[in-house]
C-alpha cells in the first residue's frame, strides 16, 4: 500500500490560492492523466468495494464521477450518480446539509436504490465531511444500507472525519490519503 500512496501523492498537484487566495487546491488532474496511477487508485477503490460487499457504488458530483463510474466497472456494480439538486430528471429523493456560510442539497433517482443495496459512496476528497454526510443520509433514506464511504484523499486539518463518523454508525470510512 505504501507504494500506491507514494504514486498516487507524486500525481496530485498542489495549486496555490485556488479558488481564492490563501487556499491550497489539490488538483487531481495529473492523476487522471496517468494510465498508472489512474489503475491503481481504481483497482484499489474497487477492492474496498468488494471487501465492503457492496451491490452500488454511489459517487458524488463531480469527481466522485470520474472516480466512482470506474470503480463500479472494475467491481462489476452498478454505479449511481448523486447530483446537486434540479439536475435529475423524474422523480428524487433529495437532502440538504449545511455549509460554513449557507445550505446546499443533492439528489439521487429515487429507484435506483433499494432495500438490498449495499452502497459504497465514493468521492475525491473528505475536507468539512458536510457532502459526504449528507450522502449517507440520502442512501439511507433511499431504503439501502451503506457500505461505507471510500475516498482519495483526507484534509487532516478539516473537521471532516469527526463529522461524518457519527452518522455512518459504523460503517467504514477509508481515506488512501491524509493530507
Amino acid at each position: 500500500m505504501t507504494d500506491i500512496k507514494e504514486l498516487l501523492l507524486s500525481r496530485i498537484r498542489d495549486v496555490q490560492d485556488y479558488p481564492e487566495p490563501g487556499v491550497l487546491f489539490k488538483d487531481i488532474t495529473p492523476l487522471l492523466a496517468d494510465p498508472a496511477a489512474f489503475t491503481a487508485l481504481t483497482d484499489t477503490l474497487a477492492e474496498l468495494c468488494v471487501r465492503q460487499g457492496a451491490t452500488k457504488v454511489v459517487g458524488l458530483e463531480a469527481r466522485g464521477f470520474i472516480l466512482g463510474a470506474p470503480v463500479a466497472v472494475r467491481a462489476g456494480l452498478g454505479f449511481i450518480p448523486v447530483r446537486k439538486a434540479g439536475k435529475l430528471p423524474g422523480a428524487t429523493l433529495a437532502q440538504s446539509y449545511d455549509l460554513e456560510y449557507g445550505s446546499a442539497e443533492i439528489e439521487v433517482h429515487a429507484e435506483d436504490l433499494s432495500a438490498d443495496d449495499r452502497v459504497m459512496i465514493i468521492d475525491d476528497v473528505l475536507a468539512t465531511g458536510g457532502t459526504a454526510e449528507a450522502a449517507v443520509r440520502l442512501v439511507r433514506r433511499a431504503g439501502a444500507e451503506v457500505a461505507g464511504v471510500a475516498v482519495l484523499m483526507e484534509l487532516g486539518f478539516l473537521p471532516g472525519r469527526e463529522r461524518l463518523e457519527p452518522a455512518l454508525e459504523g460503517a467504514p470510512l477509508d481515506t488512501l490519503l491524509v493530507v
